[in-house]
């Protein structure tokens, strides 16, 4: 897979693409990442890639010619056809799912926003897509970029040594992950679950599948409405006080 950022500061991108799994994936060849500066598409003698807002206002909005420029002569005759993303406060919000469908992919161009946002006619004309990795606002859309290129990445054929690890992760099934335990055994008076140390399978999967329920249950009840539940799921989470047709909102909603 192919991401192509286009961004006003490719520094922010080196250190994190040079370690660990997104580092192994480039080197597997499964991942190829193209840093494109935005500046060097202004045409101007400085290189402005900023303006002040129509209609007044504080803050800089970023211009529309060089993005546009860097975005059609990278693109070339795959404009149209790769996906386009701006990344924005204002766009859907990024979930595994997003993940899972940008992954099926193979290129992608990502826009970084700066300052106050990017002028609206690459909104309307040159973006497909729209993303938010969350409800807040950062300095720029650098870090949301890393963010997609790290979760998709991870859901390449090959790219994990462990192909099991990504049925188990938080969000692949609509649950928390459960609690995980590595040695000592008893740590400051803490000990594994004896469970675990069994060595009996169906016992483990059964605790770890009620782990995650209920981890999900107390953090993130409204992940439920929407996961695979068996029928032996539904009645240990009424044991836990869930019913099936409650409307599970979070605590913070009702704030």
């Amino acid at each position: 897979m192919r991401f192509d950022v286009f961004t006003l500061f490719p520094e922010i991108f080196e250190s994190p693409l040079q370690v660990s799994i997104l580092k192994r994936a480039q080197e597997m060849g499964r991942l190829e990442v193209v840093l494109h500066n935005i500046r060097d598409y202004a045409t101007d003698k400085h290189h402005v890639t900023d303006d002040t807002p129509y209609g007044g206002g504080g803050g800089m909005v970023m211009k529309p010619e060089p993005i546009f420029a860097a975005v059609e002569s990278v693109l070339g005759e795959a404009l149209g056809e790769v996906p386009v993303i701006l990344l924005t406060p204002q766009g859907r919000l990024f979930t595994q799912d997003v993940a899972r469908e940008l992954a099926r992919h193979e290129r992608i161009a990502l826009i970084c926003g700066r300052y106050e946002g990017v002028d609206e006619r690459v909104r309307q004309h040159l973006a497909t897509d729209e993303i938010s990795i969350g409800d807040y606002v950062l300095t720029g859309g650098e870090l949301p970029a890393l963010v997609i290129i790290d979760a998709v990445t991870r859901l390449l054929p090959g790219v994990l040594g462990d192909p099991g690890a990504l049925i188990e992760d938080s969000h692949t099934w609509g649950l928390l992950e459960y609690p995980h335990y590595t040695r000592p055994a008893v740590f400051r008076g803490w000990a594994v679950p004896e469970v675990l140390r069994s060595g009996h399978h169906a016992e483990i999967a059964r605790w770890r599948r009620q782990q995650a329920l209920r981890r999900t249950w107390e953090r993130r009840p409204d992940l439920l409405a929407k996961a695979a539940l068996s029928e032996e799921d539904r009645a240990f989470l009424q044991t836990l006080g869930w019913n099936a047709g409650d409307e599970l909102v979070n605590e913070w909603e009702n704030e």
